[in-house]
């Protein structure tokens, strides 16, 4: 009996892209909600892009740099395809059958300026390279080992980088940024800390689990 072929495309690789480019399309519809973690109020997207960060570290740390950056590079097409989709459904004129409050409240989630836009385009592109490039030169100093504190100070490092530069090109000039860019980076310092080092253990077994299997 000959054994089945190997797939071209690993499982565990499969999955995270699908799981990536998920998260990417979620983290700007999450973010229009404002939660209370404590004092702190921050966006809810905060934990899409927790996940983002700890996707991307387990590919690189399952296949290698260039594949993590080759997957950041990639998560701009669902990013770009849903904001045109969001903005063709927005211009598009509703029917007299829905309820004024539901369109209201519809634009008012998805009716993002392109100010915004612009700055999630270029934090999420920043924020996940510096990431991988953290990650992977801590992996060549520490080898295979202190997967967590790799994971942990790569995520803090590019969260602090993806706050900054968000908050800085969208809101500059608008309101005060200051006490929002605080309680943010304190939240994902924190998230980032806590959350981050136990589920790349996790996203990492399950990778292996799935290649295991051919």
């Amino acid at each position: 009996m000959s054994e089945s072929p190997s797939p071209a495309y690993p499982r565990g690789l499969f999955t995270f892209a699908l799981i990536y480019g998920g998260l990417v399309c979620m983290a700007g519809v999450l973010g229009n909600k404002l939660i209370a973690l404590g004092p702190l109020a921050v966006e809810a997207g905060i934990f899409a892009f927790l996940l983002l960060v700890v996707t991307s570290s387990a590919i690189a740390e399952l296949y290698g740099r260039a594949t993590a950056n080759r997957t950041v590079v990639a998560g701009f097409l669902p990013m770009i395809l849903s904001m045109i989709l969001i903005r063709l459904v927005l211009a598009l004129p509703a029917s007299p059958e829905m309820p004024a409050d539901r369109l209201a409240a519809f634009e008012a989630i998805l009716g993002q300026s392109t100010r915004l836009m612009l700055a999630g385009l270029i934090a999420y592109g920043t924020s996940q390279i510096l990431n991988v490039t953290i990650f992977t030169a801590m992996k060549g100093r520490e080898g295979g080992r202190l997967l967590w504190l790799r994971a942990g100070v790569s995520s803090i490092c590019s969260q602090l980088v993806d706050t900054g530069l968000f908050i800085t090109i969208a809101f500059w000039g608008v309101f005060p940024i200051g006490p929002i860019l605080i309680g943010q980076a304190l939240a994902k310092v924190v998230l980032s800390a806590v959350a981050v080092p136990p589920l790349i253990y996790l996203f990492v077994g399950i990778g292996r689990r799935l290649d295991a299997r051919g």
